[in-house]
Parts: C-alpha cells; sequence; structure tokens
C-alpha cells in the first residue's frame, strides 16, 4: 500500500493539561507509525480561519452537529486571545507509514456524549456534555485530525504554508506573575526510546509534565556527525582526563594476569597517562555513533554534516527555574545512581543509554539550542517531501 502522511494538533487546552505525553505514547504505539515530524504552532487568526473553514466535510464519519462543534471549538480556541491577543500554543505531529490517516482516526476515535471508557484518545482526554435538553454545555476535542487522505493532505498543505511564519519556538505565549523570570531549557529525548514503536518518548514527556513547565518548541531530529561531535565536545576532555585511573586499574590487571608479574605503582600510573586519553577518545566515539549512527571515522567529509540515521525529540521547556525543575526529574546521569521516580531510573540502562538529556546551565542551554536548531521548518521540509513544493 501507498505510504501516507497524517497529521494531529494538540489543542491548547491539552497542552496546557500536560496530557501530551500520554497522548504521544499511545499514537506511536497503537499504529505502529514512524513520527516523522513535530513542531509548535501560535496560529495567527488567518490560519485558525482558512483551518475551521475546511473541517465540516461529508467524507468526516462524525455527523454533523460534532463537526461544527468542532469548527466553532477551532474559531473560539486556536484563535488569538480576542482581550489580549496574545496567541495560543498548538503542537502538530505527522505520522508517515500505510494507511496513515486511517490508523490515526482510529486510535484518536470519533466524539459522541454517549461513549464512555479509554479506548481512543477522545474517549480519555476528549469531553462532550450535554444537558437534559442535549444543549451541549462543554466541549473539548483533544486532539484535531484529518478523516480522510485526501482532506489530510488539503490541510496539512495549509499549515506547512504557514509554519515559517505561525510556528517554530513559539513566543509572548505564556504569562507570569510580577517578578518571575522564566528561563528556557533543551530536553533531548534519546535514541534508544526510538528503537521500536514503544510509549517511552511519550512516557519520558509525561514525566516531564511534573515540572510544571510549558513546551515551546518540539522538533524530531536527527543528529548529525559534526552536531553531535560539537554538542558533546565538552565532554570530550573530561573522559581524556577523568579515566585515567580506571584504564590504569583495568589495564594493570589484563597485563598481570596475561604475563603473570605485578606492575608497580609508577608504572601503573603511566599506563593511565598513555591509554586514558585512547580510551577517552573511544568512548567519545561511542556516544557520538549512538547518538548519530555513525562515527566521524566512518565519514567522509560531506556526511559528518548529513542528518544522522538515529532518532531523537528535542524540547524546550519554558518556566521559572526551567533548568533546575528539568534535571530533577531526569536524576543523575548514572541509571543506578538515580532516585525512584526519576527519568533515569526509570528508563536508563548506563551512563550513556540514560534515555534523555537535559542543559546544566543557562550557558549550555544556549550553546546546546543552538546546535539541535528546534526551530528549523522540518515540518515544512517533510510536508513537501510528500506532496511537492508548495
Amino acid at each position: 500500500m501507498a505510504q501516507q502522511l497524517a497529521y494531529v494538533l494538540i489543542t491548547p487546552y491539552t497542552l496546557h493539561k500536560s496530557r501530551t505525553g500520554g497522548i504521544i505514547a499511545r499514537l506511536i504505539t497503537r499504529t505502529g507509525l514512524e513520527l516523522a515530524a513535530a513542531r509548535m504552532f501560535a496560529p495567527s487568526a488567518e490560519l485558525v480561519r482558512l483551518y475551521s473553514d475546511a473541517v465540516v466535510s461529508a467524507a468526516d464519519p462524525q455527523d454533523r452537529r460534532i463537526q461544527e462543534l468542532i469548527r466553532d471549538y477551532i474559531l473560539t480556541n486556536l484563535s488569538p486571545d480576542p482581550k489580549t491577543a496574545r496567541r495560543r500554543r498548538v503542537m502538530m505531529l505527522l505520522f508517515s507509514g500505510e494507511e496513515a490517516v486511517r490508523k490515526i482516526r482510529s486510535v484518536i476515535g470519533n466524539i459522541s456524549a454517549d461513549r464512555c471508557g479509554g479506548e481512543t484518545i477522545r474517549d480519555t482526554y476528549g469531553d462532550l456534555i450535554v444537558d437534559a435538553q442535549n444543549q451541549v454545555r462543554y466541549f473539548e476535542p483533544a486532539v484535531l485530525a484529518s478523516p480522510s487522505a485526501d482532506e489530510a493532505v488539503q490541510k496539512l498543505k495549509l499549515w506547512a504554508r504557514y509554519s515559517e511564519s505561525d510556528g517554530g519556538i513559539v513566543q509572548d505565549t505564556l504569562t507570569y506573575a510580577p517578578g518571575e523570570t522564566p528561563q528556557r531549557t533543551l530536553v533531548l529525548i534519546k535514541p534508544d526510546n526510538f528503537r521500536f514503536a514503544t510509549g517511552r518518548p511519550g512516557n519520558v514527556i509525561d514525566f516531564l509534565s511534573r515540572t510544571g513547565l510549558y513546551i515551546v518548541g518540539i522538533k524530531v531530529h536527527r543528529m548529525s556527525v559534526a552536531q553531535a561531535s560539537e554538542f558533546y565536545g565538552p565532554v570530550r576532555e573530561v573522559l581524556r582526563t577523568r579515566l585515567k585511573d580506571t584504564v590504569a586499574m583495568r589495564a594493570k590487571a589484563t597485563l598481570e594476569k596475561e604475563f603473570s608479574f605485578k606492575i608497580p605503582p609508577a608504572e601503573e600510573k603511566q599506563l593511565g597517562e598513555i591509554l586514558g586519553p585512547i580510551f577517552g577518545d573511544n568512548q567519545f566515539d561511542n556516544i557520538v555513533k549512538f547518538m548519530s549512527g555513525r562515527t566521524a571515522a566512518e565519514c567522509d567529509a560531506a556526511q559528518l554534516k548529513q542528518p544522522g540515521t538515529e532518532k531523537c525529540i528535542a524540547l524546550i521547556y519554558e518556566g521559572v527555574q526551567a533548568i533546575r525543575k528539568i534535571r530533577d526529574v531526569l536524576g543523575p546521569t548514572d541509571p543506578s545512581k538515580a532516585p525512584p521516580g526519576s527519568i533515569r531510573r526509570e528508563f536508563g540502562q548506563s551512563i550513556m543509554v540514560n534515555a534523555a538529556h537535559a542543559s546544566d546551565s543557562v550557558e549550555s542551554a544556549a550553546r546546546e539550542m543552538a546546535i539541535v536548531n528546534v526551530g528549523q521548518n522540518s515540518l515544512r521540509t517533510v510536508v513537501e517531501d510528500f506532496f511537492g513544493k508548495l
């Protein structure tokens, strides 16, 4: 069957209630599709109007009343706030694969006041409450998606056209109390979470939601060797120097077993001085390969800057004391030393394969965000790869 591209829009209310992780986990595990791109939007009134105009459709299996509710919801809840003109946050996810539109729609579900339980995303996170006269008292669809492949193409092209002007790392969508100074920090959900269709990427985001911070940027990223080398560059010298004693002890034990004689302390130290930097460089190459899929030695000059084979999700969180709050939930680098309930204790395997990375300072956050370039418009690139230039 032909490959399709499908979208899911996570509504401002769902983002505000930090239900994003649970929704992403369900979409990945229950569809088996590839998460191809993600982007934050702060939609303009024009984009919202054009999108709402395309909602009511004969191809939608939901009845006309529900479609009109969704159209009115979009106009009211995705448009800029009429009182403050402040735009609202929306997250768009793109999924690719066979029958992507149908699979996404089946996991999202339709909306009905009679549905109960938690079979679909809308069953769990959406609401339609009517009174005794069957008048709608409250409506929240949780997510938005296209009912058919043709409409998916139309709406994807629309959002892609506005993805530069209305999307990226969103600005001025949040309010803070007087005296509060927000920070921004970078989180990378590492490649070990994407080895197969697992809920772990969503589960990690769910853990991060307990910080009370807000997602203002998201990107599906394939780190190049050059990016990985620059990103982890500060670690290289640490590995070359701090591992000298460990390498010396291991080398001493190996050599004494092989040659059946004792190595004095002075010579043991010399082994560390000689082998420590070599071992450190090898460990650094392992990190680069883990993040990008290959090492610098395996690439020619052109391949160094090409997207790697490994996938991660890059997120920018905003809020008061964002850096400290994220790192508290993440836990220490070594998962065996991380406290219960931390991300690395729950999902990490080793010092390198430890589920996620988070910036450790304001300076590191600025440097790392510049390298990963979360605002890069990869969503439009994916749409144009499927449907041609817009």
